[in-house]
């Protein structure tokens, strides 16, 4: 099966401002893409080039074959969007809103009550079903937003901050909710929550001022952390000198470093030479000079480590290093 959803070389300026600069993707049915990026990264803009809301100042995108600026209508049958800040007709009811959008999909009769049931029991808004959308919580709000999103089963969905303003248990139902969707459709999800992208991505894009400058599986972005792979021990204080010398030593070890002292331990971090570095290995060698192990595991690091060292320029890091060093 070929991509669901396709940009090519999209491009936006505003003024002489460039939001996005020459960004190009494809997701294919089956995969929930992660869409990451600081604020003013672009991300909004991307997405709203991709369903049709905003036009490209040049580039194209596609939704199952369907070109947003030549066919939109044809395009935007195929597809949910749930905008940044789901906005919505606030003073009427959701039962009302939702039966709206259903018209406007085409439904009639018997077929607007059907589909509105199925929306609303896929994101549990039957409390407030007859309840004016001004008087939601944000959480409802967002929930209302998704519903009308997916009321016509589309085999895409575009879904700008989806869990945004939603209380732990509601995340996890939205999560939840995009996870059991997911095989039968290709998702988008712009978010700035990197837990996001480990609970329902089954891959991430990362841009930063305007381009991309990171696209694979969240394993694949957590490998490009210097101390992924690493072992972590602790060893007590006293005999810090002797697990270093053992673990340099060690042919598994590329390089040995001191993370820091507390509580009589100190923290050390061991590097593997090639591959991966088993903590039965460091263990053996550590045990076989009666070195104690206060504490003993493999570093994967975390996506917001990723985040920061692909989205901070050289400058900036300089500036947060020196900061930091005046500190110390």
């Amino acid at each position: 099966m070929g991509a669901l959803i396709e940009a090519h070389q999209l491009r936006k300026n505003f003024g002489d401002i460039t939001a996005v600069d020459g960004i190009s993707l494809s997701v294919a049915r089956g995969e929930v893409l992660g869409f990451l990026g600081p604020n003013g990264a672009g991300k909004s803009t991307t997405m709203k080039m991709i369903t049709g809301f905003l036009e490209p100042d040049s580039g194209r995108a596609v939704i199952c074959g369907h070109d947003v600026q030549e066919a939109p209508k044809l395009a935007k049958a195929k597809f949910g969007y749930v905008p940044e800040g789901a906005p919505s007709y606030s003073e009427m009811t959701t039962r009302a809103f939702l039966a709206f959008i259903a018209e406007i999909r085409g439904y009639r009769g018997g077929e607007i009550a059907k589909r509105i049931d199925a929306a609303v029991e896929k994101t549990g808004l039957a409390p407030v079903l007859d309840q004016t959308i001004e008087t939601l919580s944000k959480g409802y709000k967002r929930r209302v937003g998704v519903a009308q999103a997916i009321l016509h089963d589309p085999p895409v969905l575009v879904m700008d901050e989806p869990t945004d303003g939603l209380d732990p248990n509601q995340k996890h139902h939205v999560r939840e909710l995009i996870k059991a969707m997911a095989a039968e459709k290709a998702i988008i999800i712009s978010t700035h929550i990197l837990e996001e992208v480990e609970a329902v991505c089954t891959r991430a894009v990362v841009i930063n001022r305007g381009t991309i400058v990171a696209d694979g599986t969240a394993e694949d972005l957590l490998h490009r952390i210097r101390h992924h792979g690493a072992v972590s021990i602790r060893v007590p204080t006293e005999r810090s000198e002797a697990a270093i010398r053992v673990l340099q030593a060690a042919k598994h070890v590329a390089g040995v470093e001191t993370l820091g002292k507390a509580n009589g331990h100190i923290h050390i971090r061991a590097f593997p030479r090639e591959g991966a570095l088993e903590t039965a290995d460091v263990a053996a060698v550590l045990r076989a000079q009666q070195i104690p192990i206060d504490e003993l595991y493999i570093e994967r690091g975390r996506l917001d480590e990723v985040f920061r060292q692909i989205t901070t320029s050289d400058e900036q890091k300089r500036q947060t290093n020196g900061e930091g060093a005046a500190h110390a």
